[in-house]
């Protein structure tokens, strides 16, 4: 049997060619080898969301687990990856399992890890875990019953988005958002979203807010070239949707749109929330942020007399953080964010949320709140376009990066560079590139800031003329 790896975010794979039951079997054989040998009475929260099998490959998990003693706790219907996450801190559970491929086309399921912390286990822990992961699954799952296991008392079942309502309200002022002049949309992507955002705001706008594990055709992700008929409804309500809100598949990463029906990326998201947590609700604390993020962010932490930290790509790194230091924003450039008063771990919604009561506690639009970020920092733009080549170009240029060979593009000199996790190349003007490798396929990422769309494109245009023909 095939090796089975941890990527960035969990295990991955296409459903009945990789992810098959014995193959989950396998990986949960693996993780109770993990609980068994780190904790005396292990016990794991277990939830799935609206994939293709998600309920049987949830049960498989809990079996594996179950027999050989470990204590589960296994989410009623589907949850996000937020709710197990939270219900893995909130019963002190030694580690939450989540059946789900994220933002993946439909086609793929998988399998996250979540510390008992309430964020994504730890990268080395995580190693741990595959290391325990056998070749071959040796579990006869026909001869466990759950129902057996249930009478037991060895699986109960808990119901993680009653949880998750009772943490949501405590934390916000759903009344103002509610009750408020502004209307608010949602786009659930067919996701794990879609039943907790029905009973926290009934009265807003949905869209592919029903079960439909086949999302459509379309993976979860949600970035604008998925979101086209959210935009355009938006649009076309001309100004009577102050901001929408899209959630990928497990709803822990955030799309969002101003009242035009425009796009706003994750780094104006971010400063959004520094701004009003800061400015508004008074909290501190360090700021944790991916290395493909804006500069511009740095630029307002300092303003405010925020620490800073530039992490690897991938939450993980910023969990790290999270979990051991006083944190206040935790974020990648891809939507996953997390703040302060909540878990250390991404969540669309809380984030989504947490702008909505800024909109409506400060009277401000959505447009006119980032207006005022640029009053502070300077208006920009961000754009990234991810380039398919053949695998010995990916690693050609990415030598050529390493050797330092790229001292301008076309019209851009560079004047600095840093390597955190890619190659980040800075001109004058406060303008960048960075160049970063896929690690999993023959994709070389590309993002550029500007002050305007046209701007950071014409970098990009520069940048894959330059590289492509070195």
């Amino acid at each position: 049997m095939a090796k089975l790896k941890f990527g960035t975010d969990g295990w991955r794979a296409i459903i009945a060619k990789d992810y098959t039951v014995d193959n989950v079997a396998r990986v949960a054989t693996g993780t109770a080898n993990w609980l068994k040998s780190n904790f005396n009475d292990a016990s794991v929260v277990i939830g799935h969301d609206c994939r293709f099998g998600g309920e049987m490959f949830a049960e498989v998990t809990a079996k594996v687990l179950a027999d050989v003693g470990i204590q589960v706790y296994l989410a009623k219907g589907f949850v996000s990856t937020p709710m197990v996450s939270l219900g893995t801190l909130k019963l002190n559970a030694s580690l939450g399992v989540v059946i789900t491929a994220s933002h993946n086309p439909p086609s793929y399921n998988g399998f996250k890890l979540k510390g008992s912390f309430g964020g994504p286990l730890l990268p080395d822990q995580v190693q741990e875990v595959e290391d325990l992961i056998p070749d071959t699954n040796t579990t006869d799952l026909e001869s466990i019953s759950l129902e057996k296991l249930v009478e037991k008392g060895s699986v109960k079942y808990v119901d993680l988005e009653e949880m998750y309502i009772d943490h949501v309200k405590k934390n916000f002022d759903l009344e103002a958002i509610a009750n408020s002049d502004m209307n608010f949309a949602f786009d659930a992507m067919y996701g794990a979203g879609q039943n907790v955002m029905r009973r926290l705001l009934p009265d807003i706008t949905f869209l592919h807010a029903e079960h439909n594990p086949g999302f459509d055709g379309q993976a979860p992700e949600p970035i604008h070239r998925n979101l086209s008929e959210f935009s355009e409804m938006i649009a076309l309500a001309e100004g009577d949707i102050d901001c929408g809100l899209a959630v990928d598949g497990d709803a822990d990463r955030i799309g969002l749109y101003n009242s035009k029906g425009e796009f706003v990326d994750s780094h104006h998201i971010i400063l959004l929330l520094i701004k009003y947590l800061v400015e508004e609700k008074k909290f501190d604390g360090k700021v944790v942020l991916a290395f493909s993020v804006s500069p511009k962010v740095k630029k307002l932490c300092d303003q405010l007399g925020l620490d800073y930290e530039i992490v690897k790509i991938g939450f993980k790194y910023v969990a790290g953080y999270m979990v051991k230091e006083d944190v206040l924003l935790g974020g990648e450039e891809s939507g996953g964010i997390a703040i302060k008063g909540h878990i250390p771990e991404r969540d669309g919604i809380w984030m989504g949320l947490t702008i909505w009561e800024y909109m409506v506690k400060s009277g401000k639009s959505l447009e006119g709140l980032i207006e005022d970020v640029y009053r502070s920092i300077g208006e920009f733009k961000f754009e990234r376009i991810d380039l398919h080549l053949a695998e010995a170009d990916k690693l050609r240029i990415m030598q050529n990066c390493a050797d330092d060979k790229y001292k301008s593009f076309g019209p851009y000199k560079v004047e600095a560079v840093e390597n955190v996790d890619g190659y980040k190349y800075y001109f004058e003007n406060e303008e960048w590139v960075m160049i970063r490798p896929s690690g999993t396929e023959p994709v070389l990422r590309t993002y550029a800031e500007s002050k305007d769309t046209a701007g950071a494109f014409k970098i990009l245009e520069e940048v894959h003329k330059a590289i492509k023909g070195a």
